[in-house]
């Protein structure tokens, strides 16, 4: 990630104790991440419903993409909470799966889905079920590689947490988009292609505290912090919008003026 982003990553990690508390709310449902691959020679993964409407943000720093759905935009004022899906995994188009552990897709699809319900929660709480009133949040991680072989020195004590191989997301992209959690229709959307580099891997079967995953953490903390405020830049009122929701607001308990 460039260090010019407008963003610090010591702002952006996530406390220990605040993430182990995410991460069970994350992991109430344990779920397996679906693994895909990507497309040969594509520059996405088909994970999204359209990706003809994006267009480059000049309010995110970095290869960043988004979408805000015209009609949609004003009524994302009306949603009051968001389902935040399982994390999808696509594999780069040519890695040998078998080289890549279950557990590390695992790993990175995990932390990344706690990431994204700590940076959206205080906005619109996480919930479970579908409704008039809330979103559903939907992502997938493009582009996992294989990694080096994890040295001895570098694997966890915790035998079921060690690994072989570690997973390279250097050149990870993420896809995301927001949908009406009852009609589906695409609300938002946005892919982040910001590079990350090399030493961007995942070499542990749970990477919270794993030293050797830090680029990992600080990558997946960052993605969802840029998630984050793409959303609360959607959200905001201008125009006309500002004019209209002033004249309509009413303290709580007061009554509309008679005519």
């Amino acid at each position: 990630m460039s260090n010019n982003n407008k963003f610090s990553l010591n702002a952006l990690l996530i406390p220990s104790a605040a993430l182990l508390i995410v991460l069970t709310v994350a992991c109430t449902k344990p779920a397996t991440p679906r693994v895909k691959r990507m497309p040969a020679n594509q520059e996405y993964s088909g994970f999204l419903k359209d990706y003809s409407k994006l267009v480059p943000n000049s309010d995110l720093d970095g290869a960043v993409k988004t979408y805000v759905n015209t009609d949609a935009q004003k009524n994302l004022h009306k949603y009051v909470a968001v389902i935040v899906d399982p994390v999808e995994v696509y594999l780069a188009s040519n890695t040998d799966e078998a080289k890549l552990p279950e557990k590390t897709r695992a790993a990175a699809a995990n932390y990344f889905r706690a990431a994204l319900i700590h940076a959206v929660s205080d906005a619109f709480p996480a919930v479970d079920e579908p409704g008039p009133l809330v979103l559903r949040l939907r992502t997938a991680i493009i582009g996992v590689d294989v990694g080096g072989t994890v040295a001895a020195a570098d694997r966890p004590l915790d035998a079921d947490e060690a690994v072989d191989t570690a997973a390279n997301i250097g050149k990870v992209a993420v896809e995301a988009e927001l949908v009406d959690s009852v009609t589906g229709e695409v609300v938002a959307a946005a892919v982040d292609r910001e590079p990350l580099g090399n030493g961007a891997e995942i070499a542990a079967g749970n990477i919270t505290r794993h030293e050797k995953s830090l680029a990992a953490r600080q990558a997946f903390d960052e993605w969802a912090s840029r998630l984050r405020t793409f959303l609360d830049r959607a959200h905001e009122l201008k125009g006309d919008d500002v004019r209209r929701a002033d004249e309509s607001y009413r303290p709580y308990g007061s009554q509309p003026e008679m005519k």
